[in-house]
């Protein structure tokens, strides 16, 4: 069954590009979103060649009111401010996350840092921070050689969760090929699976 038109930001973040699994697992996972799908508009962002990180340039920069921001200023945040228009303008955010010792990558990090962007991406309220990007899905394509997912010893995925919440992405699903360096092929089919559940499910839903 086809549905309406869909915008996806696919982040990839692992080091690796032939071979990896979170690169082919969110291809795997786009292709299907395209078959329930009328059209398709995707944005790749490979954040695994490198994200500038946070520094003492960007941090006076982005506190600095907009009206009083200098072209100096303008010109550190332009980087950050075309990550936010992109996840600003998707429908639906894929993530590939390897799992290097435990957590996320570090250019994976820093994409977080450059999108949490107040006034932009959330806002503070006398209640507390409110995120500004709601109505998305986010997927979360993570593969681990021996994390369990959803383990203790997981702050890969629990991070994820609450830093798309703070933003305002709390309709988040795990794709999860886990443990791959016990049985790859088993960890991959049963990925592949949950794709397929995801897809279908999301597909009801619409």
């Amino acid at each position: 069954m086809e549905h309406k038109s869909l915008r996806i930001l696919e982040i990839s973040s692992s080091g690796r590009y032939d071979g990896s699994v979170t690169r082919q697992l969110s291809a795997d996972l786009i292709a299907a979103l395209e078959d329930r799908h009328q059209y398709v508009d995707i944005t790749r962002r490979n954040v695994g060649s490198g994200v500038p990180f946070v520094n003492e340039a960007w941090i006076e920069a982005n506190f600095t009111p907009d009206e009083e921001r200098t072209l100096k200023h303008r010109e550190t945040l332009a980087y950050s401010d075309e990550l936010v228009n992109e996840l600003k303008n998707a429908d639906a955010v894929v993530i590939g996350v390897p799992v290097y010792n435990f957590s996320i990558a570090a250019t994976l990090k820093a994409w977080i840092d450059m999108i949490a962007r107040a006034r932009l991406t959330f806002q503070y309220t006398e209640n507390g921070p409110v995120g500004l990007l709601k109505g998305k899905k986010a997927y979360l394509v993570v593969a681990t050689g021996g994390v369990p997912v959803g383990s203790p010893m997981d702050f890969a995925t629990p991070y994820l969760r609450h830093a798309l919440s703070f933003v305002g992405i709390t309709d988040v699903e795990i794709i999860a090929a886990d443990r791959i360096n016990t049985d790859i092929e088993e960890s991959m089919d049963r990925a592949r699976a949950q794709i397929a559940e995801a897809v279908h499910l999301s597909a009801a839903a619409a």
